[in-house]
């Protein structure tokens, strides 16, 4: 054979085949599942959504939808889709036990696409962060405070400690040079602390969550908080006298929470309105935890210690998930904890009226602390808010929509073309019962399709 006609040969195979692969599949179409779009709206039957390069393409109906070109189907008619599960305040490094790998996949069996980390070893912390987000290892996306900024003397010592104002803001610029997508604030930042990590912070355009003691809520957010995390500073700002309070926090962090927790059985509803409606008044995020409350607030209840999803944790991080120990580190008594059990009326009391005011709240759980199951604990605090009063749509919007406002993250947390393809097909209808949030059939990252018993088997 002539070598032109050789080489032409070669030129018109390559281009066949070239022309196969640029035919080849490189979209799915979700057809017939209900459609929770995170937007808060009315969910919409018989759905289809077309994912393509990891970003929703299209939102429509079933009765006027025809199959793209490159696309395949997945018929989901019985089902329901909502977005990816935002977890709006985690731990994914542990300052004794590192690294919290075993976390990573249980976050993305249970629909958690997205966590938003606020507080370990700064290198540590972003070094996940940078493994998990560019795909090194399987797991969530991350966003993250890095360590988080505490007064003196730190209540960790990993954090970044500030006793001055000019010190708080060389803080935040050191956090700001390591990269970190948020500032966290923590118990031992006062007023004057406070003013200048916000100041700073915003020069940079950074959000600040705030894990209060020593400052009140209402001040925090006249000066500018983006996000409350545990509740922290309502009792201190709806309090007659908090003076008891702030000592409390000052003696040390495990005197404080005490202090704080049993303080909200003796705040009334009036001062709680008043808190609640500044805090929406500023549209300060309210990230509850009501998980963490109410797992604090049942040590001493044997079916806490029995609970079968607890089995679902690794062996070694089951012994090291110590309750006796915990207990007696924290000094608390069978008083403490009865008076924390009090402490979840008021809570939910908080929760209500905020809710009724447009006040913005998102799921964060505080895992992987002890006790708390990485994933599994967003269905429970979604369940919990829903007991506290709000809708399952109004706590399904906590764990996506107002994940990604927390993250100040417009791609994520909705249902909706150009928005990144992060969506859980469930088998049961969530609306109907928040529990069927766990109903979990197919987890969808960035476009890709992963099943979570094949996750599990894995485990």
């Amino acid at each position: 054979m002539p070598h032109r006609h050789f080489h032409a040969a070669i030129a018109l195979g390559l281009c066949l085949l070239l022309a196969c692969r640029s035919r080849e599949p490189d979209g799915i179409a979700l057809i017939g599942a209900t459609l929770i779009d995170g937007t808060g709206g009315p969910p919409l039957e018989e759905s289809v959504v077309v994912i393509r390069r990891g970003h929703v393409e299209s939102v429509g109906s079933r009765g006027d939808f025809r199959l793209p070109e490159r696309t395949t189907e997945m018929d989901l008619t019985g089902r329901w889709i909502m977005p990816g599960l935002v977890d709006g305040h985690v731990h994914l490094v542990d300052p004794l036990a590192g690294v919290a790998r075993w976390s990573m996949t249980r976050y993305l069996a249970w629909g958690v696409t997205t966590v938003r980390d606020v507080h370990g070893p700064l290198r540590s912390v972003l070094a996940v962060r940078r493994q998990l987000n560019r795909g090194w290892s399987p797991g969530p996306r991350v966003y993250s405070a890095g360590s988080m900024l505490d007064g003196v003397p730190p209540t960790y010592p990993d954090a970044v400690a500030a006793r001055t104002a000019k010190e708080a803001r060389r803080g935040v610029d050191r956090l700001v040079n390591a990269d970190v997508d948020l500032i966290k604030v923590y118990t031992r930042v006062d007023k004057t602390l406070l003013a200048a990590v916000l100041d700073e912070a915003r020069t940079f355009n950074l959000a600040v969550a705030g894990h209060l003691g020593l400052t009140d809520a209402v001040t925090a957010a006249r000066l500018g908080l983006g996000s409350l995390e545990h509740l922290s500073g309502i009792p201190e700002a709806a309090a007659a006298d908090p003076a008891a309070l702030y000592a409390a926090h000052r003696s040390s962090f495990f005197a404080g929470w005490t202090a704080f927790e049993r303080a909200w059985a003796g705040l009334d509803s009036m001062s709680l309105a008043r808190v609640a409606g500044v805090l929406a008044a500023q549209n300060v995020i309210v990230v509850p935890t009501l998980v963490l409350h109410e797992t604090l607030s049942r040590l001493d209840d044997p079916a806490v210690l029995g609970d079968t999803m607890l089995k679902t944790i690794p062996e070694e991080e089951q012994r090291r998930w110590n309750v006796p120990d915990m207990i007696a580190r924290a000094g608390w008594t069978r008083s403490d904890l009865a008076a924390f059990r009090r402490a979840r009326t008021a809570q939910n009391l908080f929760l209500r009226v905020f809710n009724a005011k447009d006040g913005r709240v998102a799921v964060g759980t505080d895992a992987a602390n002890q006790m708390l199951i990485p994933g599994h604990a967003v269905h429970r605090e979604m369940e919990l808010l829903v007991a506290a009063g709000l809708t399952p749509g109004e706590a399904i919007t906590a764990a996506t929509r107002n994940g990604a406002l927390l993250l100040r993250v417009d791609s994520l947390g909705l249902i909706a073309p150009g928005k990144v393809a992060d969506l859980v097909v469930l088998e049961r209808d969530p609306l109907a019962d928040i529990r069927n949030t766990t109903s979990i059939h197919r987890v969808v990252l960035g476009g890709r399709m992963l099943s979570p018993d094949s996750i599990r088997s894995r485990w």
